[in-house]
């Protein structure tokens, strides 16, 4: 008998366990399927604000733990004098360069024109008599009636005429054919430059007032009216709530239920037990082992892929650092 009942122990015990795993297969009772809970951290985003332009503050409209409600809010104003002087010089010279262009394009006038050929012409008939002058001292030397100097003189000032007929005709044509194109083109390149100028100072201009990029709370406040600030020097440190960006790691057997877009439900450690929505908005390639700060000590010894969780925050209620927790929108509502 006491043979028998080993055996009929180990029979029992071999039901038993037929009995379990064919309970789990019917209720799909496996890890691939059980609840995903994700632990994580509220990422701190901040964006520091400087002017892009150096000067004196003349304005600073916010201090820290001020809410930004809006992007675009005024925060704070540089003195904005030297830098509309300078639009104004800007401005000037492109008028400058646009006159000259435009003398350029349009070519001399016509009564520069006509003065030039009224010059040939009189140079011209100055010639004309100077060539009959040097003709009768050469009849003149012929007989003897005149020193040979005189005929020197005469025929020097031909050749004066000569050169002055010649450099007016120059004068006259290069007026008649206008401004040489290398010319046109200089002329255009300087008012091109002098308009790039105009955008410039006015940009600038622009700069002197510093405005948020988005909504959130200024931390931390670096300057003081009338402090002389440098372009790129923070002013203040904005802190960006709404969206919030979770970081949760997930193990390799569970990625293909974090695919971006899936939605997901943010818990904290509040009493009240708020609740946030969210959805996945990026899953790292690359395997990585998991920061010391992650809470769950499993995950902390393996190979885990980081998660981007996109929440929006409208009650600023998730703050920066804070510790969450993550479960799929579809594992929270069965």
């Amino acid at each position: 008998m006491r043979k028998y009942r080993g055996v009929i122990i180990g029979l029992v015990a071999a039901l038993v366990v037929v009995a379990v795993l064919v309970y789990v297969y019917r209720n799909d009772i496996s890890p691939r399927h059980a609840t995903l809970v994700l632990s994580g951290n509220v990422d701190i985003r901040q964006a520091n604000l400087a002017f892009r332009v150096g000067g004196r503050v003349k304005e600073v409209l916010v201090d820290e733990g001020d809410v930004i409600g809006q992007p675009g809010q005024l925060l704070a104003v540089i003195d904005a004098e030297p830098l509309q002087n300078a639009l104004d010089q800007a401005q000037a010279n492109l008028t400058a360069a646009e006159a000259n262009l435009a003398l350029m394009t349009a070519g001399y006038r016509q009564e520069d024109i006509a003065q030039a050929r009224a010059q040939l012409q009189t140079q011209q008939a100055q010639l004309v008599n100077a060539q009959k002058m040097l003709a009768r001292q050469q009849q003149l030397a012929g007989t003897g009636a005149i020193p040979a100097s005189t005929l020197d003189d005469a025929r020097a000032a031909r050749d004066q005429a000569a050169g002055q007929v010649e450099a007016a005709r120059q004068n006259y044509e290069a007026l008649s054919r206008g401004y040489r194109i290398e010319e046109v083109e200089q002329a255009r390149a300087q008012a091109e430059q002098a308009r790039a100028a105009v955008a410039t100072a006015r940009l600038q201009l622009e700069d002197a007032q510093l405005t948020a990029p988005s909504t959130g709370v200024i931390i931390t406040r670096a300057v003081e009216v009338g402090s002389m600030v440098s372009a790129g020097t923070t002013a203040f440190t904005l802190s960006l709530n709404d969206p919030v960006w979770v970081r949760a790691y997930v193990e390799e057997p569970d990625l293909g239920r974090v695919a971006p877009g899936t939605a997901v439900v943010i818990y904290t450690d509040s009493p009240d037990g708020k609740t946030y929505e969210g959805v996945i908005g990026f899953v790292s390639p690359t395997a990585e082992f998991t920061p010391k700060q992650v809470q769950t000590q499993d995950l902390r010894t393996g190979l885990v892929y980081r998660i981007r969780v996109v929440v929006r925050n409208p009650d600023q209620g998730l703050r920066q650092g804070m510790p969450v927790t993550v479960k799929l929108a579809a594992d929270a509502s069965s």
